[in-house]
Formats: structure tokens, C-alpha cells, sequence
């Protein structure tokens, strides 16, 4: 199965179309499949549903699909750094299912794992157990969250091979490995294409039986927040 492609753009050909569920890795702006992204909003495809921990910023990631009306709910973890969501939130334009992020990333594990649900204690007691089931283990309350699984999803990776090994680079490994394991469909973008074999088994975070599509593609790796401090004597 060849699993190289040139661009963002030839690696999704024939998997967008509207109503579908989308995975994004990504914490803000790191790790995020950029490139794909972009090119899921020339798709054109609308109504999406995405599962990420975050929807961007007002002009890059997920924010802009935002701009162009493209999704139409959002599971998420955390979405404070986007106005545009703010505002389509606010006037019930967008739907959002809110996670804890511990809880998310376990929903994410568990639908790869093909493991349809399970017990957490976190949410216990708040507006995120109403309308779940509770269950008592040794005394103690807890609810049951899903598992998550998308017919898409699309990770960002340092490194990767023409067979889809991923290696991820320190803190842009966050939700990637996991949305990996629960597409139907995985695409990743790399900074390097490398030959197969040259990975070392032991470094491999994502096996390449997840993935079906891969493209190179450098990353812009934008700031979310620059903070400055003023040179001393200034």
C-alpha cells in the first residue's frame, strides 16, 4: 500500500465530506497538522464535528475553519484562545461537548483500544456527569465517559517513514498518538520523511498499521503567546 503522498491536498483527495467526524492532534499551537488542516478547509467539506483539544486561534489551526463556518460542533478541552469561537458559541451557532482534558485524552485512547467505555472519578459531582451513568467501585463514585473515534483523524509527527512510523518530538507528541489509533482513517504530516528502517523500533511512538496516508510538509511552528520581559537597564 503506498502511503507517500506530495501535499496535504493529494493526501486527503476523496476522504472529506460533510457531516464526518475529524481527530486533530495538537495542544494550541503545537503539534498541530497545519498543512492538513488547511487543506480540509479547501475542501470545502462542512458541518464537521472535531475532537481536539482546542479550536486555535482566530487566523491558524482549527480557527480557520472557524472562520469559515466549516464545523459545527466541537469536543473539546479547553477553547479560550479563539474570540470567533467565543462568539459562534454565544450565539448558538456551535455546538461544544466539554471534556476534562485527562478525560478527553482517555476517550481518545480507549476508541483506538476498541474499548466503547469506562469508569472515571473526575466530573464527579459537576455539570460534566449529568445525564451519565454512575457506578460505585470500593465506595467511591464515578462516571462513564465513551470512547472516541473519527472517521478522520490528522497528526502532526517530527519524523516518519514511507510505511507510516511516527516519532514525535517532545511536548508535540500531547494528543497525536492517541487520535492516531482512532481514525478510520489516519493522515500525518512530518518535517522529515525518512527511509524505512531507519527508526529505531524502540523510538516509534505510532506504528505504521495506523496510518494510511503521510506527506512531508514544514511546519510555520507560530507562537501562541509571545511574552517579552524588558532588557535590564533599557
Amino acid at each position: 500500500m503506498k502511503k507517500l503522498f506530495p501535499d496535504a491536498n493529494a493526501a486527503l483527495e476523496g476522504l472529506p465530506f460533510d457531516g464526518m467526524t475529524v481527530m486533530a492532534g495538537g495542544f494550541g499551537l503545537c503539534g498541530i497538522p497545519e498543512h492538513l488542516i488547511v487543506a480540509l478547509r479547501d475542501s470545502g467539506a462542512k458541518d464537521l464535528t472535531f475532537i481536539s483539544n482546542n479550536a486555535g486561534v482566530d487566523d491558524w489551526g482549527l480557527g480557520l475553519l472557524l472562520q469559515t463556518r466549516q464545523i459545527k460542533k466541537m469536543i473539546s478541552s479547553y477553547v479560550g484562545e479563539n474570540k470567533e469561537f467565543e462568539r459562534q458559541f454565544l450565539a448558538k451557532e456551535l455546538e461544544l461537548e466539554f471534556n476534562p482534558q485527562g478525560t478527553l485524552a482517555e476517550r481518545c485512547r480507549a476508541g483506538g483500544a476498541g474499548i466503547p467505555g469506562f469508569y472515571t472519578k473526575t466530573g464527579v459531582g459537576t455539570v460534566i456527569a449529568e445525564g451519565k451513568e454512575h457506578k460505585e467501585f470500593n465506595g467511591e463514585t464515578y462516571i462513564m465517559e465513551t470512547g472516541l473515534v473519527a472517521d478522520l483523524s490528522i497528526v502532526r509527527a517530527w519524523r516518519g517513514d514511507e510505511q507510516g512510523n511516527l516519532v514525535y518530538r517532545k511536548t508535540a507528541r500531547n494528543f497525536n498518538p492517541m487520535m492516531a489509533t482512532a481514525g478510520r482513517v489516519t493522515v500525518a504530516e512530518v518535517e522529515e520523511i525518512v527511509p524505512v528502517g531507519t527508526l529505531d523500533p524502540d523510538d516509534i511512538h505510532t506504528p505504521g498499521i495506523f496510518v494510511q496516508r503521510i506527506i512531508q510538509a514544514d511546519q510555520e511552528k507560530r507562537i501562541e503567546q509571545r511574552t517579552v520581559r524588558e532588557r535590564e537597564g533599557a
